[in-house]
């Protein structure tokens, strides 16, 4: 796991409390030093999957102090390189510093706030998404893979979708409005550039790209629930996400734009089939999303925040699994698509 530098700003008084409370952690190196107006610095550096552990500890025990605060850094590298402390493998579901299970992961704050900040709704993002879609559109047009693959590069689909997923996981609301409204200008956005292409551009509904995306089968399912899952790991993980956001992009703007391409060319049954895919890739990428982050024990600090995200994700597990079956027999009775 990737190396945190952990700096904790509390009362001069209150620095040697920390390290007893935290010396179940696995810490790698300490520094106390003074900032004046009577408050400490204590800097700590640990991997990632103990930040979580160690930042509870700290938040429960001088949260209240108004001098208190936990700022986390990520760390390149370190020289000397740090003495790795021998493995302690603990039984499976053993608990480390924090009462918590170990997890191999980043922290909870980390992983809000990378998805949070790849979720936002910003001009770049709604642009992107537009240039994706007319790259896309070209590549469809064309029967070229290659371009189309070029599209999915640039098409920022992966935070949103993995923020709704978060949002549902943690309970809470304000990221989910914000990511589904982000999620929602990406879409409206692809269906109006790809609805005006289907207007004025040749538009052939047997053209193999565009089958492709109006007759779903089991493989799409398939396809969508590992995109889901290695968008959440990716997050998960600290490691950069562009190559998963390709999967994501695949398995969500082809089957919106054919869709598009397909209604404003007046092709209504296969457009159909194209609305059937993307409402099934969307209700697989959240079901994994939200499947994943809870096998990996991502949750809320305080026992009233962990109670009402359980409803939550029970509530999203279960809409999303209902969704998914509807669909599910409309592709197995073959009512999409023209099939």
């Amino acid at each position: 796991m990737p190396l945190r530098l952990l700096e904790v700003t509390v009362p001069v008084e209150d620095l040697a409390k920390i390290p007893p409370l935290i010396q179940e952690a696995t810490l790698l190196h300490m520094r106390v030093s003074e900032s004046g107006a009577g408050t400490g610095v204590m800097s700590i550096l640990l991997e990632a999957q103990d930040v979580e552990a160690v930042s509870d500890l700290l938040v429960s025990h001088f949260g209240t102090s108004n001098d208190f605060r936990v700022i986390l850094l990520p760390v390149e590298a370190t020289l000397p390189a740090p003495i790795q402390p021998a493995s302690t493998d603990a039984p499976e579901g053993a608990e480390t510093a924090g009462g918590r299970s170990e997890a191999r992961r980043i922290s909870r704050e980390e992983l809000y706030e990378d998805i949070a900040q790849a979720s936002r709704l910003t001009a770049t993002y709604v642009v992107m998404v537009a240039l994706s879609t007319v790259v896309a559109a070209v590549g469809l047009i064309r029967g070229d893979v290659a371009i189309v693959i070029g599209a999915m590069v640039i098409a920022p689909l992966l935070g949103p979708n993995v923020a709704v997923s978060l949002a549902m996981t943690l309970g809470d609301l304000d990221l989910a409005k914000r990511s589904l409204r982000t999620l929602g200008a990406g879409v409206v956005t692809a269906l109006t550039l790809s609805l005006l292409a289907g207007l004025v551009l040749p538009i052939d509904p047997s053209a193999p790209e565009v089958v492709a995306r109006t007759r779903p089968d089991i493989a799409d399912v398939v396809l969508a629930l590992a995109a889901g899952t290695a968008g959440a790991l990716a997050f998960t993980s600290g490691v950069p996400a562009i190559v998963v956001g390709v999967m994501v992009a695949v398995a969500l703007l082809p089957p919106l734009l054919v869709c598009g391409l397909l209604l404003g060319a007046g092709h209504w049954a296969p457009a159909t089939g194209a609305f059937v895919l993307l409402l099934t890739n969307v209700a697989c990428i959240n079901l994994a999303g939200v499947a994943t982050f809870f096998a990996q024990k991502v949750s809320p600090r305080t026992w009233w925040e962990v109670d009402r995200a359980r409803k939550s994700t029970r509530l999203a597990v279960t809409v999303w699994i209902l969704m998914l079956g509807l669909l599910f027999v409309l592709i197995l009775l073959g009512h999409v698509g023209g099939v």
